[in-house]
């Protein structure tokens, strides 16, 4: 298949059965969205946002692109700001891993790196995240640049109830659960009202980190974890409760393992976030919290090699 620019590899990636490091009851599917050309699930967000406003005026041929990220949206517009012809400027936290703004910045992206406001090294939270936004803002007006707001975009959610149609083509039909972690909640929402649409019986999970669960009502005691890129300590700004079954709980301790065993069992060199869906989607399946023949369907939302 011959296609045009890096922005048409964007989408169809494939499901992939995870019966090697989990052997039933039920079975997990997992959609491959780190094989996405810039490495993970928000190459869609990024293509819907940019042709979005492009086509309607809001963002106008070679006007700078800025965006905050925690390096995962970044490589994803610094692939569509490529092939549109925008120049991108990225502010990002400096607790985020070092290996993403080398990444973004040899994607061409101009990386302007925001001081912690109380976390660590590797570990962001969610002032932390607000500050790199509000340097995204001041920038994007400095230079007359286009501000994406992934948060607060409504085309990401569109872009992935695309994500979960094409789950529901490729599996042949519904799958008993879903699962997410949700950071802008674009991903989780998307493919939830997909899946629900086709059989409203499909349990759909967000996955939160261990003492930073808002989502489940409750008060943040950790913020500091190291699943970059989600659990920032606030309901999302586009947030819709009613496409949450259940919030399920993971620690950093899990995700590791989970990490660790992708790799060497199932040859899917992963992130965090990624192996912290696997790692929910077992529980899910484990707990008795479906039927014993259920399928639950994560999604492998980045690869491994940006940390």
């Amino acid at each position: 298949m011959l296609v045009e620019s890096a922005i048409d590899l964007i989408g169809r990636t494939p499901l992939i059965a995870l019966d090697r490091i989990y052997r039933g009851p039920g079975r997990m599917v997992a959609k491959v969205e780190f094989l996405q050309p810039g490495g993970s699930v928000k190459d869609r967000a990024a293509r819907a946002i940019l042709l979005a406003a492009r086509d309607d005026g809001r963002l106008r041929p070679g006007t700078p692109v800025v965006e905050m990220t925690s390096g995962n949206m970044g490589a994803g517009l610094a692939v569509a700001c490529a092939t549109l012809g925008h120049p991108l400027i990225i502010t990002m936290s400096a607790g985020n891993s070092s290996a993403r703004a080398r990444m973004l910045e040899g994607l061409g992206a101009e990386v302007v790196l925001v001081e912690q406001v109380d976390g660590t090294p590797g570990q962001v939270t969610g002032r932390d995240v607000g500050a790199a936004a509000e340097a995204a803002r001041r920038i994007a007006s400095e230079r007359d640049g286009f501000y994406v707001d992934q948060f607060h975009a409504a085309e990401g959610i569109a872009a992935h109830e695309i994500t979960g149609s094409e789950i529901l083509e490729q599996f042949g039909g519904p799958v008993d659960g879903w699962v997410a972690a949700v950071g802008t909640g674009c991903t989780f929402m998307g493919v939830a009202k997909a899946l629900k649409a086709a059989n409203p019986a499909t349990v759909c999970g967000a996955v939160e980190p261990v003492g930073c669960r808002p989502l489940a009502g409750e008060a943040v005691t950790k913020p500091r974890h190291t699943l970059q890129g989600i659990g920032y300590g606030s309901i999302p700004p586009r947030w819709n409760p009613a496409l949450m079954d259940i919030s399920l709980a993971v620690s950093d301790a899990e995700v590791e393992e989970w990490r660790r065993s992708l790799a060497s069992r199932e040859g899917l060199y992963v992130g965090y976030s990624a192996a912290a869906n696997v790692c929910v989607a077992v529980n899910v399946l484990r707990l008795g919290q479906l039927c014993a023949n259920s399928v639950v369907a994560p999604v492998l939302c980045g690869t491994g090699l940006k940390y």
